[in-house]
């Protein structure tokens, strides 16, 4: 059948694989990873849809995969009908318009960043001498320390929350403009930016459900 089915791709990111979105009732990671990949293989031998994935994210993937203990035979199926490639960074071209906006977007970030950290400021000041010390004995963390805490969820959220912020990231997006290919992701960043780059996206907890639905509908009996 693949060989009469128009041929689409899909670069995966790596929340696709850790998202809670992609898992059924009381299943754990790795039998989810394993049912994703086993609906990859078969879209990829019926429905000649392939999958990539830039080196970069493959290794922040088997990264994380290895720290919550998935099994080595879940990393060979993910090389097996996962393709990793490089993107073409110097044939690729992005308008001078999306880094413009980039340009603009990081600037107002950096002024929210600096705003955050005024008003921190301006906290501790507010903050006695009894307020450099837990009131608690088994509490750590002082008045001052709950300032600086906030101050760094909010800052990072302020500069970070939405926006590409890793070279992966870039990798996902320059890969899949040089093949024309969907976005795979959970990130509210890429997808943000998958945007501005005319580039197809699917959330990652709804791609189980479109493989699904693309063998149920050429009548391919779909056994993962």
């Amino acid at each position: 059948m693949s060989g009469s089915l128009p041929r689409q791709r899909f670069v995966l990111d790596t929340s696709l694989f850790i998202t809670e979105e992609i898992r059924r009732d009381d299943e754990s990671l790795e039998a989810a990873v394993r049912r994703l990949l086993d609906l990859v293989a078969t879209a990829r031998l019926e429905l000649n849809i392939s999958c990539y994935m830039p080196p970069s994210i493959h290794d922040e993937l088997a990264a994380m995969l290895r720290d919550r203990g998935v099994d080595d035979e879940v990393f060979s199926r993910l090389d097996t009908w996962v393709v990793r490639k490089s993107p073409d960074r110097y044939g690729v071209t992005i308008p001078a318009n999306i880094v413009y906006d980039f340009i603009d977007e990081m600037s107002d970030r950096v002024d929210r960043g600096l705003r955050v950290s005024e008003e921190a400021l301006r906290e501790v000041e507010q903050l006695g001498p009894d307020d450099m010390t837990a009131d608690d004995p088994n509490e750590y963390m002082t008045a001052a320390d709950r300032v600086l805490s906030n101050m760094r969820d909010k800052y990072r959220r302020a500069l970070r929350q939405g926006v590409l912020d890793s070279r992966e990231d870039f990798d996902l997006l320059v890969l899949a403009r040089e093949l024309d290919a969907g976005v795979v992701t959970e990130d509210r960043g890429i997808v943000s930016w998958a945007d501005e780059f005319g580039l197809r996206y699917v959330r990652g907890g709804q791609f189980p459900t479109l493989l699904e639905e693309y063998l149920r509908a050429t009548g391919v009996d779909d056994r993962a």
